[in-house]
């Protein structure tokens, strides 16, 4: 009998440590598929901050380098100057790339360093305890803020990608999902392309992924997923924000 699904090479055997219903592991699969498909696991560097990936390095079966909070950009600017002939990769969240690590972002972006980010948007603070994001959707509820974010307060919730697709030197930009099959399947897609660019030597490329968060949010996962669509996608809309010239959407 033909073997139709399968595990990927590209995560180890450990037990995650996400809440039920968190699609930070749907998006750990869909990494470790793209690095097997390509065929660079035994070259690929990871680089995992503080947030909800900070075990990252027990799950993806390649090198993984720990960073502190926000700085995962400077590392893996740091990793892929000293080795030109790697894939490297940061894996972040809304709280760390969009709030401590903004200026890293936007820096790295705006140098065109060749890597690529995966920019997990749950639209909280995860690993916390729920405090409001640079992501946060305006009167979403978090424990920094129980009647919901006040835009005259605090400002509207920052759309990552749209602002980093200002600079130059962000080749590739493009926002998923991964709350149905159809998602996971143009996530898994864009991933690849991303990866793909960084080994042609194009430039920075990031792939903003809208995940979901039940335990923060209060809800069931199925109740998540409903919102996300419902919510998120509106305000974040999917799709190719930017890529290299000459490239295919």
């Amino acid at each position: 009998m033909a073997v139709v699904f399968k595990e990927t090479k590209g995560l180890t055997d450990a037990k995650t440590h996400y809440c039920p219903g968190c699609t930070h592991g749907i998006v750990h699969r869909l990494v470790g598929e793209v690095l097997e498909e390509l065929g660079v696991l035994g070259e690929a560097i990871g680089v995992a901050p503080v947030g909800c990936s900070v075990l990252a390095y027990k799950y993806f079966n390649c090198d993984v380098h720990q960073a502190a909070h926000g700085r995962a950009p400077a590392v893996a600017t740091g990793i892929r100057r000293v080795h030109p002939d790697k894939v490297v990769f940061t894996y972040q969240g809304d709280g760390d790339l969009a709030s401590i690590g903004a200026a890293e972002i936007v820096h790295a972006a705006a140098r065109g360093e060749k890597f690529t980010t995966i920019f997990i948007n749950n639209a909280i603070y995860g690993m916390t305890g729920g405090q409001m994001a640079p992501t946060t959707l305006v009167g979403q509820k978090a424990t920094t803020a129980p009647l919901g974010r006040d835009p005259k307060k605090v400002g509207m919730p920052m759309r990552v990608s749209e602002m980093l697709a200002t600079l130059d030197g962000a080749k590739f930009v493009e926002r998923c999902t991964v709350h149905n099959p159809a998602g996971v399947r143009k996530t898994k897609t864009a991933i690849k392309k991303a990866f793909e660019m960084q080994m042609r030597g194009e430039g920075f490329g990031i792939v903003e992924i809208l995940s979901t968060c039940p335990t923060n949010w209060g809800m069931t996962p199925v109740d998540s997923l409903k919102w996300l669509e419902e919510n998120m996608i509106p305000y974040y809309p999917l799709g190719n924000i930017r890529t290299p010239e000459g490239g295919d959407k």
